[in-house]
């Protein structure tokens, strides 16, 4: 089985890539931040840990998780992010790992990881090939301040904080620009798949 790692910088236009594949394309997507959301679910084992290294106050009362307060909190502490980074990811490889599986018994031919910041973590997942999406710094700068409702300031100190694109595409193995219209990008998508395709063939 191929997998493809996906990823993207804030707002530069992966989960628009991410939609293409799975829903045109009829891929197979597996999304971090939504296994990352499972298992950060009301009462579930994490959330002892989470209490246990936080403190009880980012539980709330009917045993969800406070995920406002505590992204508040590793937002603004490395340390802290760092904490819960120890604690998610594990669970978060341990869950991609057997749904990889899973497609690979199943005979799926190409599989999507969509990982945002698949740069910036530990690399706990092997890849045959990754793709970045990427934008202008201006275009970037606007569909955040748009979609988040922040600031210039604020929308900067958020793109700030991640991998700068330009160290993310020289380490990709494809890169798709998303400046222009969606048309634009599912065409460098679907040359990508075709290439992939080609691969698999040369391959086997």
């Amino acid at each position: 089985m191929f997998r493809l790692g996906l990823t993207g910088g804030i707002a530069t236009g992966k989960s628009t890539v991410s939609k293409y594949l799975k829903e045109r394309k009829g891929l197979p997507v597996l999304d971090a931040d939504a296994i990352a959301h499972q298992i950060m679910g009301p009462n579930q084992p994490i959330l002892t840990d989470i209490s246990d290294t936080f403190g009880p106050e980012y539980i709330n009362d009917d045993g969800s998780l406070n995920r406002q307060k505590l992204g508040a909190l590793v937002f603004n502490d490395d340390n802290a992010r760092q904490q819960l980074d120890d604690l998610t990811h594990p669970r978060i490889f341990s869950t991609f790992e057997s749904r990889m599986q899973e497609l690979e018994r199943a005979g799926t031919s190409i599989a999507v990881l969509d990982i945002p910041l698949l740069f910036e973590n530990e690399q706990r997942l092997t890849y045959d090939a990754i793709a970045v999406v990427v934008t202008t710094e201006h275009i970037q700068l606007e569909r955040l301040m748009h979609r988040n409702g922040l600031s210039k300031t604020e929308a900067k100190a958020r793109i700030a904080a991640q991998m700068p694109l330009d160290e993310k595409k020289a380490n990709a193995d494809y890169v798709i620009q998303n400046n222009g219209s969606k048309t634009e990008t599912y065409k460098q998508v679907d040359q990508m798949l075709n290439q992939i395709k080609q691969t698999i063939v040369e391959r086997s």
